[in-house]
């Protein structure tokens, strides 16, 4: 019986500063053989396409590669001679969660399968593609090349050598398992690819190999442990203690199918790769293990010593440098070579060896694309019309400042009237606070429930339409969570109780609504893949426009916890990096919908479109999303989470699609407790300000402060209001 152990550290006060990094398999070398009824010549050229050849070589151990016919000597993809490019395992898996923050290891590999055969190479016409074998229509183009053979494991010191025969090793086989692998032309410059294992062939005991041992400890782990597939809806077993919160999910899943491929192919020492999501710490990927996973990025990322209290009081709440809202199985290198995975399962890309790429996959099938470009802009240009490429946006958003603050409308009002005498141009005022707020352990906190706040939003309709008449729009905020009203004095709606009598809202293993921690407070998550979900939400989304709203921030959208229970029934780890395209694409949606219920000269005019940005993403969220910003720098100078990793964020989403992007002008995040202190010091903010001239669109927000006093900051730009206006009429 597969199982999912899962065991959270919400409520541990006191963490390890230092936590263990993620760890997938290590990359152990096997063997590649062909298999003695083999009839391949020593070279053969196999046509894919119409565009496309697979060129195989039987020297060193074997190999094949893949070329564009116009180029058929450069090689886009190949394997190493002699060596297998697919293996498998199965293993258990950990992870450990604490609001939004997730790490996650392979612990027991009991079957590991490192050695590859060759059976056949062929050319599949469109009348002889086999429907059993779950291929069709897999290929945009025919002919399609298949390969096919075994990957296999052997008893405890024996080893393999390229000479030998199938026969002749059968009888020290552990383990094997058939494979399918298909390349397929997508279009003139894309070759897809997919592997498929069948059921494993256990011919003796497995055994956990050595590396991947539990050692004995007396602080218990965070643990989540997974077999088979993920095709059934879940059931969970509750196990609790005093210390942790531990949950246990079955499903129906096959033990008899391998949960992980390995992919691997050749690379060169001096290969660079960049890409791979919004990353903050480095550009150039060569020499690392990059997970792609979606989750909170983290204060401080490694930088000290913020890092070391982040990670003190709240579980792995620092993160590190591969922590980010918005990974993507997706790069391109130095070389002219680039490939993505797609679909939506954990994956882990190990670049650690100067002569190969291992692609680690959790799961038993594995589907991705292998482009064709001479240059970066050509290889972007094809992922992107692959994945979808987002909007163009409005002239209104880049025309001016976009003024993040909060405090209320005559606070709103005050600051106006102080950016009007300095001559600032505005495009908008983003009042993410017109919620209201209240005030928790950690400061000052909006409530989610998407309804203006008329205490502190007085007049919030007259606001909006004296802006606009200036030709100001006002922004707001919203995220996919919503918090019980039930201590709010002035509330209207509870969207939470709404959306729970709906049943829209995520659900525990029991059925209930799963009350997700973030931050200070517990939170219902919306149920992105429910189908009365979407609609409910955008009525929301239509309340705040009708009022005349016409941007908004949609936050969050990377803490689906991975023991929920959704509507869709599907594996909660994928889920997890699905949910923030569903956001982005619910937001989408909604805007497109709005704009064909307008008429006449007001359909046409630019300056009624729509604008909202996100933090959160995967691979195809560019499609969707009309804007992204960098989530919450810390306010300082340091590399991997100050205004040194905006830059580098900002060239690593460039690589994978995210066209407009912006971090907030200063940073964000800010501590005021003893012996830490990060402050928003005005050399900071004016250097902060410079970059972002340079940048999609300008937005300012207050720091957000960790600290014993509650508040936030908006003082250190009042005196800066000239060199605003300069920095502005400088981006323009």
């Amino acid at each position: 019986m597969s199982t999912l152990k899962i065991t959270k550290k919400h409520k541990n006060h006191l963490n390890n500063p230092f936590p263990s990094n993620p760890k997938s398999l290590p990359i152990k070398q096997g063997t590649l053989l062909l298999n003695y009824q083999t009839t391949l010549p020593h070279h053969h050229i196999f046509t894919i396409g119409s565009d496309f050849q697979l060129t195989w070589r039987s020297e060193n151990g074997g190999c094949v590669s893949i070329s564009h016919k116009t180029q058929p000597t450069r090689s886009i993809w190949s394997t190493i001679p002699g060596q297998p490019f697919i293996s498998a395992a199965m293993a258990e898996t950990e992870v450990a969660e604490s609001r939004g923050s997730f790490m996650i290891k392979d612990r027991n590999v009991r079957l590991l399968c490192n050695h590859q055969t060759i059976e056949d190479i062929k050319v599949l016409k469109e009348n002889e593609q086999d429907s059993e074998s779950g291929y069709v229509e897999f290929g945009s183009e025919y002919p399609v090349v298949e390969i096919t053979g075994r990957v296999f494991g052997m008893r405890k010191s024996k080893s393999v050598l390229n000479q030998e025969k199938w026969y002749s090793l059968e009888k020290d086989v552990q383990s094997y398992v058939k494979y399918k692998l298909l390349f397929a032309q997508k279009n003139n410059n894309q070759i897809g690819f997919q592997i498929k294992l069948g059921k494993q062939n256990l011919v003796s005991s497995p055994r956990i190999y050595k590396g991947f041992f539990r050692k004995p400890t007396r602080t218990r782990k965070i643990r989540v442990r997974l077999f088979g597939s993920f095709s059934n809806r879940k059931r969970v077993v509750m196990d609790s203690s005093n210390e942790e919160e531990s949950v246990a999910m079955k499903d129906g899943g096959n033990d008899e199918c391998f949960n992980r491929i390995c992919f691997t192919y050749s690379s060169e020492k001096n290969e660079r790769f960049f890409g791979f999501g919004e990353q903050f710490s480095h550009v150039d990927f060569k020499g690392r293990k990059v997970p792609i996973f979606v989750q909170e990025q983290g204060i401080g990322r490694g930088d000290q010593p913020i890092t070391f209290a982040a990670n003190l009081v709240s579980y792995r709440a620092g993160g590190d440098w591969s922590t980010t809202y918005a990974p993507s199985p997706f790069y391109t290198t130095s070389k002219m070579r680039s490939l993505y995975l797609e679909g939506y399962d954990y994956s882990v890309f190990d670049l650690t060896q100067d002569d190969r790429v291992q692609i680690q996959i959790h799961g038993d099938c594995v589907e991705g694309r292998i482009l064709y470009g001479n240059s970066p802009p050509e290889l972007i240009e094809q992922f992107t019309e692959s994945i979808g490429r987002p909007p163009v946006l409005p002239d209104w958003i880049i025309s001016g400042a976009i003024v993040g603050m909060q405090g209320g409308t005559d606070k709103v009002r005050h600051v106006w009237e102080e950016l009007v005498a300095h001559d600032v141009p505005i495009s908008a005022f983003w009042l993410q606070d017109w919620v209201g707020e209240r005030k928790t352990v950690i400061g000052s906190q909006l409530w989610w429930n998407w309804e203006v706040d008329e205490t502190r939003y007085h007049g919030w309709k007259q606001l909006i339409k004296d802006l606009s008449a200036k030709h100001i729009k006002t922004m707001t905020y919203c995220n996919p969570c919503l918090a019980p009203m039930d201590s709010k004095p002035n509330a209207k709606k509870n969207l939470f109780l709404e959306a729970k009598e709906l049943d829209i809202l995520v659900k525990n293993k029991n059925g209930e609504t799963y009350m997700v921690p973030n931050t200070a407070f517990d939170v219902g998550m919306l149920d992105l893949t429910h189908p009365n979900t979407a609609k409910w939400f955008k009525k929301i989304l239509q309340e705040m426009v009708d009022d005349g709203v016409r941007g908004w921030m949609a936050d969050f959208g990377e803490g689906l916890p991975v023991d929920a229970c959704i509507y869709s029934g599907e594996d909660p780890i994928s889920a997890h990096n699905r949910y923030p395209e569903i956001w982005a694409q619910i937001n989408r949606e909604f805007t497109e919908e709005w704009k064909k219920t307008l008429v006449g000269k007001v359909k046409e005019d630019p300056s009624e479109s729509l604008v909202f940005f996100m933090r959160a993403g995967f691979r195809n969220t560019p499609k969707w999303a009309t804007l992204f910003w960098e989530g919450d720098q810390m306010v300082s100078w340091q590399a991997n989470d100050g205004i040194k990793s905006a830059v580098v964020g900002l060239l690593s989403s460039g690589f994978c699609g995210y066209a407009f992007n912006h971090s907030d002008i200063g940073g964000y995040c800010a501590v005021s407790i003893p012996f830490f202190k990060y402050t928003r010091d005005e050399e900071l903010l004016l250097r902060w300000m410079e970059l972002n001239a340079f940048t999609t669109i300008y937005r300012t927000h207050e720091v957000s402060y960790i600290h014993t006093r509650g508040g936030g900051c908006f003082d250190r730009f009042n005196s800066k209001w000239v060199g605003l206006g300069r920095y502005l009429q400088l981006m323009q």
